[in-house]
């Protein structure tokens, strides 16, 4: 009994602390529904489709991205997870990016304080330094997005990826 009473305490205390308001982000907003990517990984033009949806009671906003390239055995080339939360402490988001290249690690995760039109997604490695950034810039007059991968190296940005957003 003593050993349920410490577990009603602990599981108590983390509901109280963890408990935050749902995020209300009209920038957010905007990403919410389903897009085209089309653009250019490396040389390469792609295009991925995008759905993206708030989950969990508006704590987070999840997307899908998946490409319309296979693989030789048929699957998409590319195919991602990303769960866009906002900290409330740091004033800034948080993404975790989970792709079909797998291996979870710091560099996993994206921060960022926002811009009024703009989120750039800094990625460090576990010794802080940033090793890439991903920066979606929403127009508002063409709801449209633009989104800017970039690889760090040696503190010089590299293009990876460039892709426009479609409303679908």
């Amino acid at each position: 009994m003593k050993q349920f009473a410490i577990l009603a305490t602990m599981f108590a205390a983390l509901t109280v602390t963890a408990q935050q308001s749902p995020v209300n982000s009209p920038l957010l907003d905007h990403l919410a529904g389903r897009w085209q990517m089309q653009g250019t990984v490396g040389k390469q033009a792609v295009t991925h489709d995008l759905d993206a949806a708030w989950v969990l009671q508006h704590h987070y906003l999840r997307f899908h991205e998946v490409s319309r390239e296979k693989n030789d055995k048929g699957e998409p080339q590319y195919e991602a997870m990303v769960f866009i939360g906002w900290n409330e402490k740091t004033k800034q988001y948080a993404c975790v990016w989970l792709d079909v290249y797998g291996g979870l690690t710091s560099e996993s995760i994206g921060l960022v304080t926002p811009k009024e039109n703009e989120m750039a997604f800094v990625f460090a490695d576990e010794h802080g330094a940033i090793t890439f950034t991903n920066t979606f810039t929403y127009d508002s007059k063409t709801n449209t997005w633009d989104n800017r991968l970039d690889n760090v190296v040696k503190g010089s940005a590299k293009p990876f990826a460039r892709f426009n957003l479609t409303k679908q």
